[in-house]
């Protein structure tokens, strides 16, 4: 009976892996994962050279990883055992009973380098430099994670980049504001970033930092555009046991109009751009409802009558930030150097701006590469 219920389990194992096999090989998963909202490993072109420096065996194993049948439903299942029994972390995101928190962030980047780019650019800037860089959700709650997850605080990390900036910068706190509010939606529960509201709260200091008195929170017309926003630690984990994101609008009806919004590509040609792309709100990357893909630049003119100009150069962290700063400004110019292939020269004389106001999340202040054309 024994050797019965060894060669029947023999068996089951047999055809399971093998079928597990073929549908790992013969579905068609496309380029791109729906659900983790990025592109998916391709497969690798063999060569000798590749099968030498084991790069070959590296990129096949991604392939498989990425390609393997019923890939989401093991990540979703890992997640659900995970934030019942386990470390509560699945890739690099702990779940915590009502967020998730990214603890994945790599800092091999230099926070040195970036300082000295931002530096350079101030050098040479004759207008006022402000700088906002935003923390994380897991920057704000840290005293959810557990002790052992240790190292440098976002708080600390923040306070460091200010330390090596000129003084000539004008350096805005947006952590302890953060921090101080944490009790309230200021952070989306499946995305790292902030919500509207919690762009908001910062808006309140930036605004006056830069000479205007803020808008008050009452003369906004809120919209709720979907209430099932899942963003990137929901891509990384794809738990659904974590209550969906609001995704807002917020419109100031009283006040100023938008009366042009250009986008430019890297070769200089421009397209009308929608300021909201509600487009996206039936897609897999809800959050380009703001401002939609990113561009290298963006143009935006508005009815404001005071002839200020504004220069932006930010991250995505800036996307739903940038409408609460329709009411100052008669023009707002948007860099986005991850979008740069070229000098940012090509398309601004930053000697037109009398401001420039940078806003990163603290993450990508540490790739100091988003900031080297900054100065072409």
């Amino acid at each position: 009976m024994k050797k019965i219920c060894s060669c029947l389990t023999a068996v089951f194992l047999i055809v399971f892996l093998t079928t597990f096999l073929l549908l790992t090989l013969l579905m068609d998963k496309g380029d791109e994962s729906y659900q983790e909202n990025r592109k998916l490993a391709v497969m690798p072109e063999f060569s000798l050279s590749s099968i030498a420096d084991g790069s070959y065996v590296k990129q096949l194993e991604a392939y498989f990883t990425d390609r393997f049948a019923g890939r989401s439903y093991w990540i979703s299942a890992n997640g659900v055992m995970e934030a019942n029994v386990g470390e509560r972390i699945v890739n690099g995101v702990y779940i915590a009973d009502d967020k998730m928190l990214d603890i994945s962030a790599k800092t091999d980047g230099s926070l040195e380098n970036t300082a000295d780019f931002i530096n350079e650019f101030v050098e040479s800037y004759d207008g006022t430099a402000y700088f906002v860089a935003v923390p994380s959700s897991s920057g704000v709650y840290d005293d959810l994670l557990p002790e052992y997850i240790s190292g440098d605080t976002e708080k600390q990390k923040i306070d460091k980049l200010y330390s090596l900036f000129d003084s000539n910068i004008r350096k805005i706190d947006a952590y302890n504001i953060l921090k101080m509010l944490n009790d309230n939606y200021i952070y989306y529960r499946n995305d790292s970033k902030w919500t509207s509201y919690g762009a908001y709260c910062v808006y309140r200091t930036v605004i006056q930092k830069l000479g205007f008195l803020p808008s008050a929170y009452d003369k906004y017309t809120i919209e709720h555009i979907s209430g099932e926003f899942r963003g990137d630690l929901y891509n990384k984990t794809l738990y659904t046991n974590i209550k969906a994101d609001m995704l807002d609008i917020y419109e100031y009806h009283e006040g100023a109009e938008i009366l042009e919004c250009i986008g430019y590509n890297l070769d200089g040609t421009v397209y009308e751009k929608n300021f909201y792309e509600k487009s996206y709100i039936n897609s897999n990357d809800m959050y380009k409802l703001y401002l939609g893909d990113e561009a290298p630049m963006v143009h935006i003119k508005t009815s404001v009558n005071n002839e200020k100009k504004l220069l932006i150069i930010k991250d995505s962290y800036a996307n739903c930030f940038i409408p609460f700063l329709l009411q100052h400004y008669s023009e707002i110019d948007i860099i986005s150097p991850e979008s740069l292939e070229s000098g940012m020269s090509n398309f601004i004389n930053i000697d037109s701006y009398e401001q420039t106001l940078f806003l990163f999340g603290i993450k990508e202040l540490y790739n100091s590469e988003f900031f080297e054309n900054l100065n072409k």
